[in-house]
């Protein structure tokens, strides 16, 4: 990540201490706030709820803005994941998930696009998808070579996500609020 101008360095302790919704990206926090609106809540349950459905994997779990330790100064919290394996962990994900979706908002949109994609592409996430439920298209970018690369645009159509040992044939026609 790029040099920032502030003087404190936040760690996992500290977040741990805060109240309210808060990530913290290379030591540096960011308040998740405003609380997002009614057609972003609405369209992650509905993300969250065809994953679930399509997902025949037993060792998968799929969650709704969980904590994501990636490192001891980076905690995230992706609007839905997946993420598969033994031993994710209890209090926070520790394991690097096999897709998060991000959807937009006003406040977050710079960040999920630009902080949020490279420390995503960094981390291994098979895919990343940035959903604007304003719009009612989301973007699929898939892990290839270390780098994200646009697997397709999407408004209505379905895409099948093939993670580890399972497929998830995704229904996008689904999720608009």
């Amino acid at each position: 990540m790029g040099e920032r101008a502030y003087d404190e360095h936040y760690t996992y302790e500290d977040y741990e201490q805060w109240e309210g919704d808060w990530e913290i990206i290379d030591g540096f926090p960011y308040a998740m706030s405003p609380k997002p609106m009614i057609k972003h809540q609405v369209t992650s349950g509905n993300i969250y709820a065809e994953l679930k459905e399509k997902n025949s994997c037993n060792k998968c779990l799929v969650a709704i803005e969980i904590d994501y330790k990636m490192a001891d100064d980076t905690v995230v919290s992706p609007d839905v994941l997946v993420a598969c394996g033994d031993d994710l962990g209890d209090k926070y994900l520790k394991k690097t998930p096999q897709i998060i979706f991000e959807i937009l908002s006003p406040s977050t949109e710079k960040k999920d696009r630009n902080e949020k994609f490279h420390l995503y592409e960094e981390a291994g996430v098979t895919y990343y998808v940035i959903v604007d439920s304003q719009t009612h298209k989301a973007e699929v970018y898939k892990l290839q070579n270390k780098k994200y690369k646009e697997e397709k645009k999407v408004t209505q159509e379905k895409h099948t996500f093939d993670i580890v040992n399972c497929q998830i044939d995704f229904e996008f026609s689904k999720i608009w609020a």
